[in-house]
């Protein structure tokens, strides 16, 4: 018999819309669980990624207000796959955006991998706006960890998967796949941009957990899915994130005094341990969970449980 899942049951939103932030923008949001409870705000993956109902189950309903949202040209954000404006630090003030519309002074902010990166862009931007920061599967942009990802290191655990990502590539371009992608993602072809956008989102959708999972693969290919979720993240890896190289570690101790918890699998491929150690060592007052016998994704054995465990211990629960 399957293990119970320690999320919590499926909600509704009691509260959703869509807020013009402005250069042609509309970001989608919405809000669970208790309005006035305990406020937190959930910053999804990708670049590109959007939300799914279950992450509303990560906090306990009666204990926390939920604000969920899709970052610019993903999800149910308009317009779909745009690049226009859309830059780490226009997100950053679309959270605050966020934060004014809720009414709250401080909130917790959860994020997973690119909503990790994006949570310490916040964090460090607007720290006494912050009352805790939970980070899971944690990516800094560097340039050492795009190249894991997509140069070397990655490809020697996943040659196979390796193999059909760098498929719509000539040989002679694959020395920087970042680049070539762009310019296969931005051309007029839709047929291009479509082949292009499904091996991108493809290898990334397999790569994330520690053993295969055929649901991943499945809503990694969807056409509308992957435009988005390549365009977008490969926008954002083509510009370093708009971060000096190593940023986001050199600014953690602005986050001196903020509680928080870092959530990361020892075999997690996207994102190698080593940062999120460093960043264990940068910013003493989050507890470490290092999981043994996980990969990336969230819903991993053990990373689940220790994030649910963390949203119940700041709730009070």
């Amino acid at each position: 018999m399957p293990a119970q899942s320690p999320l919590y049951p499926p909600i509704k939103p009691f509260d959703h819309g869509m807020l013009d932030v402005g250069d042609g923008h509309a970001v989608y949001w919405e809000r669970a669980g208790t309005k006035g409870a305990k406020p937190v705000v959930f910053l999804h993956g990708g670049p590109g990624g959007g939300c799914a109902d279950v992450h509303r189950q990560l906090f306990h309903p009666d204990h926390y207000d939920i604000l969920l949202f899709d970052q610019r040209g993903c999800g149910r954000s308009l317009p779909h796959a745009d690049l226009t404006a859309n830059t780490t630090w226009h997100l950053v003030e679309d959270i605050e955006r966020l934060r004014t519309l809720m009414g709250v002074e401080k909130w917790m902010v959860f994020g997973g991998s690119w909503g990790s990166t994006l949570a310490l862009a916040y964090a460090e931007t607007h720290p006494e706006h912050v009352s805790e920061l939970v980070l899971r599967g944690i990516f800094t942009l560097t340039e050492a960890e795009l190249d894991w990802y997509y140069k070397f290191g990655v490809n020697q655990m996943f040659p196979d998967k390796w193999e059909a990502f760098v498929a719509p590539i000539p040989p002679e371009e694959r020395g920087d796949l970042i680049a070539a992608f762009r310019k296969r993602l931005t051309s007029d072809d839709e047929t291009v941009q479509l082949e292009a956008a499904k091996a991108w989102s493809i290898w990334e959708g397999e790569t994330i957990t520690l053993l295969p999972d055929q649901a991943n693969s499945t809503s990694f290919a969807a056409d509308h899915f992957a435009i988005a979720f390549a365009r977008i993240e490969n926008h954002f890896f083509s510009n370093k994130g708009w971060l000096e190289e190593g940023q986001l570690l050199r600014d953690a101790p602005k986050l001196v005094g903020i509680p928080g918890a870092i959530v990361h699998g020892r075999y997690d491929m996207p994102c190698s341990m080593h940062n999120a150690y460093a960043l264990h060592k940068a910013w003493p007052d989050a507890a470490f969970h290092l999981i043994e016998g996980a990969g990336h994704a969230f819903n991993e054995p053990g990373i689940l449980e220790a994030l649910i465990a963390t949203t119940d211990a700041f709730a009070g629960v």
